[in-house]
């Protein structure tokens, strides 16, 4: 049976079941019959036609009935109401709850027909819109997400796989990937897309204020507190949160969030009534999970919680192939499409290892874009950095003093250097040094290397900066 095409009829009066049925058999119609309203509703749940005609007045359960119910369980449905003539408050009813349109006894066959066909057209036409609205919201949410190799076409898909899932997901790279562009698009291209999407960096937020952030407060919790304020949570809920930089949340905090990933409930800071959320969670981090359970910064079962569907987005010095579209998209962003790159400075952009990624990407192009003597940017216009003079990607790597220098020194140098490359990304910067992770954690513990210390760094010359 072509449920496209199916028509089902709820009518008490049996001739007139059968002259209806006949007419729109004969019309090419699939029809099925129900004598009550009860009857009705189970053939429909079992058929789901396309469209329904219902008597109004019916022993048992009336039309206006059988109507609500459909429309509670499948609100696209099309409901066409029969009507004795004269009964016009009935029809007015029926039309205020979705009916989409009715018909007077007694009507002529040509009536019937009309009603049924601009039904179905309409039917046909919400479809084809819905459609085409839904091919249209996924380009543009992935308009951002802008990659042809074969990694980012594995992240493509699993999105589109994923999104529309309660599943909880946890997107891992370095910074500047895209994370949070990963997160708006699983967002939209979910059924929650009209709800919320509530965003929240944790390592943004001081660890004291972090817990009043996520799951808000009462009124007098604190000092300062000085009335009820709802947390992240309960802004997002019915739509989705993301937790940026979760590897950052506080042990303390960590209980927490489990609880409300295990039992979807959510306890106020100072309140003594936990409160039921509908919230999808997106997690993200930069950092390695299972490094931070290793050293007893994560817990492992949060971890396994959060990670239901990891996703994982490659630095762009693994994806180098993407640089020419990326480039391609933000120039496009600014209107500056006419914009090129010569050929020289684009192959010095994909040979350059973008430490900052997709981020450190745009800035460029911005600064480029500004500062450009025409339409076409040369090698010339690009930074010292990325042409690899006074940098360590081009000619010799180090310049000696000929007085000689501390070989100690240098190695205190070198491994500041490789984690400021990599943004004190620890696990990027060991695979940058080609040394195991731990090795180089016991390098920087030597020198007390921190993101904050200084140290002094050698030009290619020798001589200190």
């Amino acid at each position: 049976m072509t449920m496209e095409q199916t028509i089902l009829i709820i009518d008490d009066d049996a001739s007139l079941r059968r002259i209806l049925e006949y007419n729109l058999q004969e019309e090419g119609y699939e029809v099925l019959t129900a004598a009550t309203g009860e009857e009705g509703l189970e053939a429909f749940a079992r058929y789901t036609p396309v469209l329904v005609i219902t008597d109004m007045k019916m022993p048992g359960m009336d039309g206006l009935q059988v109507l609500k119910e459909i429309k509670k369980h499948a609100p696209d449905t099309l409901v066409v109401i029969v009507t004795a003539f004269g009964a016009v408050d009935a029809a007015v009813e029926a039309m205020k709850n979705g009916a989409y349109d009715f018909i007077t006894k007694p009507f002529n066959r040509d009536a019937l027909r009309l009603t049924v066909r601009k039904a179905l057209q309409f039917n046909k036409l919400t479809a084809e819109n819905r459609q085409l609205r839904d091919e249209l919201a996924e380009r543009i949410d992935f308009r951002n997400i802008v990659g042809a190799s074969g990694e980012m076409e594995k992240v493509l898909a699993v999105i589109r796989k994923v999104a529309d899932t309660e599943a909880t997901v946890l997107i891992t790279g370095e910074s500047g990937t895209g994370k949070e562009l990963v997160a708006r698009s699983l967002h939209a291209l979910s059924s929650r897309k009209t709800a919320p999407f509530v965003p929240i960096n944790c390592a943004a937020i001081p660890p004291d204020l972090l817990e009043s952030e996520l799951f808000g407060h009462v009124k007098g919790a604190f000092t300062g507190a000085i009335k009820d304020k709802p947390g992240k949570f309960l802004q997002a809920d019915g739509g989705t949160i993301f937790l940026d930089e979760v590897g950052e949340l506080p042990m303390k905090l960590q209980p927490k969030l489990l609880r409300v990933l295990q039992e979807k409930l959510v306890e106020p800071v100072g309140g003594d009534e936990p409160r039921k959320i509908d919230v999808r969670i997106v997690a993200a981090t930069n950092r390695d999970p299972e490094e931070a359970i290793s050293a007893g910064t994560f817990r492992e079962d949060l971890y396994y919680r959060l990670a239901v569907i990891p996703i994982h987005l490659p630095p762009l010095r693994e994806r180098r192939e993407d640089i020419p579209l990326l480039v391609r998209h933000f120039t496009s962003k600014r209107g500056m499409e006419k914009i090129t790159l010569a050929p020289d400075a684009m192959a010095m952009l994909m040979e350059y290892s973008w430490p900052g990624n997709i981020r450190e990407l745009e800035n460029t192009l911005e600064r480029l874009i500004i500062m450009r003597q025409g339409d076409t940017i040369t090698r010339a216009e690009l930074s010292d950095k990325i042409r690899g003079t006074g940098n360590h990607q081009a000619g010799r790597v180090i310049n000696l003093p000929a007085d000689g220098y501390s070989l100690e020194q240098l190695e205190k140098e070198v491994v500041t250097e490789a984690l400021k490359l990599n943004n004190w990304n620890q696990t990027a910067a060991a695979r940058f040094l080609k040394i195991p992770r731990h090795v180089l954690i016991y390098r920087m513990d030597k020198f007390g290397i921190t993101p904050h210390s200084r140290t002094a760094v050698s030009d290619n010359s020798g001589a200190k900066k």
